[in-house]
């Protein structure tokens, strides 16, 4: 099983419809399945997931983040990881937001290098 803890992201692609940028930093914690995390930057002043980490490594979760223009804003991620040749984690996400239009999108963030933090 793949460990999150500790582990540091940055969005490399998103859907028109997402908020999250390149700018958007993700931090991950892990306890046993339980993944919760915390994220800000770009459009994004403070978010927070919590969710499960399955046993292919697979995280399912929800997340709410208040934007910066003061709307408080969430919904459920499926992301799928993929391990780079560097030892870093890459997660292709498929998302929906749980507002009213409950419009899909697709997102890949990666684990920033350490050295790169």
């Amino acid at each position: 099983m793949i460990n999150y803890h500790n582990r540091t992201f940055t969005a490399v692609e998103n859907s028109e419809n997402g908020e999250v940028s390149t700018r958007t930093i993700f931090t991950y914690q892990q306890e046993g399945d339980l993944l919760t995390g915390s994220y800000e930057g770009g459009e994004i002043q403070k978010g927070f997931l919590i969710g499960l980490v399955g046993d292919d490594g697979c995280l399912d979760f929800r997340y709410n983040h208040v934007n910066v223009d003061g709307a408080i804003r969430g919904g459920i991620c499926r992301s799928t990881p993929t391990l780079l040749d560097d030892g870093r984690i890459e997660l292709k996400e498929d998302w929906e937001w749980l507002d009213e239009a409950r419009s899909k999108g697709h997102s890949v963030i990666r684990e920033i290098a350490e050295g790169d933090r």
